[in-house]
C-alpha cells in the first residue's frame, strides 16, 4: 500500500532523514520506534505532504505522493492524527470532526453517518459534542484527533505519538482503539515512543536512529532482540 524509497529530508543544513526505505502492506499495523530526533515524525510528515523531501519517493497504492499538496493526499485516502493532537481549541468537538471531513463536504449524508460512527467509537465525544475542544482532557483530545482523521475515510491512518502525555490507563485505551480501527479495515502506520505497547499490537516494526532505518523485522522478533530490549524496552 505504501512504499518509501531512499527518502532524504533536510531542515536547512540539518539532515533529518538519511535515505530511509520502508513499506506498509494493506491491513497491517506497522510501527516506527526510536529516540527523540530519530526522524519518525519527519517520516510521517513527509508522507502527508507537510514536509518536502530533498530526494527519494513516496508512493501510495502506486501513486506518487512526494510532490502533492496535503489536501490531495488526504483525498487519495491518507489521514493523519498529528503529534500533540492539534485540535482546534476554540471550536466544538462537532466542528473539529466536520473539519476532518472537509474534502467530502459535497456528501453531507455520508459525513453525518461517519460522525455517528466516530461517536459510537468514542462515546465520550458524543457526550461533549457541543463543548470546546480546548476544555477536553489530554485523552479526550487524543480521541478527537483520531476521530477527526477518521472523518476523511482514510484507507491508511498515520498516528504520530498517540499515547504521548497520557495516563497509563488511557494509554491502554488508545492502543485498544487503534487495534479496533485496524480490524475495521484501516491500515495503520504508528509512530510511538512507547515501544513495548507499539510492538505488541503491530505486525512489523522499523527502528530508526538519526534518520536511518537500523532494524526492520516482525514485531515479535524485535521484542526479542537484545539491542531493542536494552535501548527501548528498559530491559
Amino acid at each position: 500500500m505504501l512504499i518509501i524509497k531512499d527518502l532524504a529530508v533536510y531542515y536547512g543544513a540539518i539532515r533529518a532523514l538519511d535515505g530511509i526505505s520502508l513499506e506498509v502492506n494493506e491491513g497491517e499495523i506497522v510501527t516506527m520506534i526510536g529516540a527523540n530526533g530519530a526522524g519518525k515524525s519527519t517520516t510521517i510528515r513527509s508522507i502527508s505532504g507537510l514536509v518536502r523531501p530533498r530526494s527519494g519517493v513516496v508512493t501510495f497504492e502506486g501513486k506518487p505522493l512526494h510532490q502533492l499538496p496535503p489536501h490531495d493526499i488526504v483525498m487519495l485516502g491518507v489521514g493523519q492524527s498529528p503529534e500533540g493532537r492539534r485540535v482546534f481549541a476554540n471550536m466544538t468537538i462537532r466542528e473539529n470532526l466536520e473539519l476532518g471531513a472537509y474534502t467530502r463536504h459535497r456528501r453531507p449524508a455520508e459525513v453525518k453517518q461517519d460522525m455517528e460512527k466516530v461517536f459510537v467509537q468514542f462515546p465520550r465525544l458524543k457526550e461533549r459534542e457541543s463543548q470546546s475542544a480546548g476544555t477536553l482532557s489530554g485523552g479526550e483530545q487524543q480521541m478527537l484527533a483520531i476521530g477527526r482523521a477518521l472523518m476523511a475515510r482514510p484507507r491508511l491512518l498515520l498516528l504520530d505519538e498517540p499515547s504521548l502525555g497520557l495516563a497509563p490507563f488511557l494509554v491502554q485505551t488508545i492502543f485498544k482503539i487503534i487495534q479496533e480501527i485496524n480490524q475495521q479495515g484501516v491500515t495503520v502506520l504508528l509512530v510511538e515512543q512507547n515501544a513495548n505497547q507499539a510492538l505488541r499490537i503491530a505486525n512489523r516494526g522499523y527502528v530508526l536512529e538519526t534518520g536511518r532505518v537500523v532494524l526492520a523485522d516482525t514485531s515479535q522478533k524485535l521484542l526479542q532482540d537484545d539491542s531493542v530490549r536494552k535501548a527501548y524496552l528498559g530491559e
